[in-house]
C-alpha cells in the first residue's frame, strides 16, 4: 500500500484528499496540519522525514491571502517558496515524488487563449511571483496549476457568495476576469489517479487542472444561485470599479491537454461541479 504525506490537510482541498483516501482503503495516509509540521521549520522538516518514509508527499500548504501578500511579503514567500525548498529536498533524499499546489496567477493574464504548462510565465502580484518561484524547486515531482478553488469546506468564493445572497437583494460581481472553477473533489480525484499512476515516475513535471470550459467571476456567482436556489440578483460590473490591493489576471483559464492525456483523467464541466458542490453544502446543513 502507498504511503502518502498530506500537508495542509486541514484545508479545502486537503479535507477532500482526505476524504477521497478513506474512501478508497488504497493508500495509507499522514495527514498533517500545522500543529503537526511547520513546514516553515526547515530542521523540523528534515527530522521529520528522516524519521517518516513516503511514496508521496502532497503539498497543499499555502498562503493564499492575495492581497496581504503585496504587504506580508516576508510570509508569503516563505510559505509559497522557501518552504517548497525544504519539501522538495527531503523528498528528493527519501525518492519521494512531492505533489504540489500551484496558481494560474502565475500568468499575468494577458494572452487570452488557454494556457499551456510551457507557455511563459508572469506573475503581476507578490502571491504568484512567490508561487512560481515555490515551483522551481520540485525538479523530479509534479507541480499542479489550478484555479479559483472552491469546496464545501473552509473559505471560498461559492460559499461567501451563497451566505451574501442569503442577506442581500442583489451583488455586484466583477464580469471582465474570466477563468474557470475548479471543485476541489475533482481536483483531489486527479490527485489520486496520479497517485495510482504505475509510471507516474516517468511523467514527473507541471500540469494544469481546473474543471472545463470558462466564466467570468460573475457567471460563477450567477451559477450558485442558481444552484442553491437563492433569491438574489447578481449584477455585473468591471474589476475597475472594485479596486484591490494586488492585480489579477484578466485571463486565465488553464488547457488541461497534458494532465488528461497522461493520467487519462477525465475532468467535469464546471456548471456541474458547482451544481455537485452547492447540493453538498445543502445537505450539509440540513443535517445540522
Amino acid at each position: 500500500m502507498k504511503k502518502i504525506c498530506l500537508i495542509g490537510a486541514d484545508g479545502q482541498l486537503g479535507t477532500e484528499i482526505t476524504l477521497a483516501i478513506n474512501g478508497l482503503g488504497r493508500f495509507e495516509c499522514t495527514p498533517l496540519t500545522i500543529n503537526d509540521l511547520d513546514i516553515l521549520n526547515t530542521l523540523g522538516v528534515d527530522q521529520f522525514f528522516s524519521q517518516n518514509q513516503f511514496d508521496f508527499v502532497i503539498n497543499c500548504a499555502a498562503y493564499t491571502a492575495v492581497d496581504l501578500a503585496e504587504k506580508e511579503k516576508e510570509i508569503n514567500n516563505s510559505v509559497n517558496n522557501l518552504a517548497v525548498k525544504s519539501l522538495a529536498k527531503a523528498c528528493n533524499a527519501q525518492d519521494a515524488i512531492l505533489i504540489h499546489i500551484s496558481t494560474d496567477f502565475v500568468f499575468d493574464g494577458t494572452n487570452y487563449l488557454p494556457m499551456k504548462e510551457e507557455d511563459s510565465t508572469n506573475p503581476i502580484q507578490e502571491y504568484g511571483r512567490a508561487k512560481l518561484a515555490g515551483e522551481k524547486w520540485v525538479n523530479n515531482g509534479i507541480v499542479i496549476r489550478t484555479s479559483w478553488l472552491y469546496s464545501p469546506f473552509g473559505n471560498n468564493f461559492a460559499k461567501t457568495m451563497l451566505h451574501l445572497g442569503t442577506e442581500r437583494e442583489t451583488l455586484h460581481v466583477v464580469d471582465n476576469q474570466v477563468g474557470t472553477p475548479t471543485y476541489a473533489f475533482d481536483l483531489a480525484q486527479a490527485i489520486l489517479t496520479i497517485c495510482e499512476d504505475e509510471k507516474v515516475k516517468e511523467k514527473t513535471g507541471v500540469y494544469h487542472f481546473s474543471n472545463e470550459g470558462l466564466a467570468s467571476w460573475f457567471d460563477f456567482a450567477q451559477s450558485i444561485m442558481e444552484y442553491g436556489e437563492v433569491d438574489c440578483i447578481v449584477l455585473p460590473i468591471p474589476d475597475s470599479a472594485y479596486p484591490t490591493p494586488a492585480k489579477r489576471p484578466k485571463y486565465s483559464v488553464l488547457d488541461k491537454t497534458k494532465i488528461k492525456n497522461q493520467f487519462e483523467i477525465k475532468i467535469p464541466y464546471w456548471r456541474e461541479s458547482v451544481k455537485a458542490c452547492i447540493q453538498r453544502i445543502k445537505e450539509d446543513e440540513s443535517r445540522n
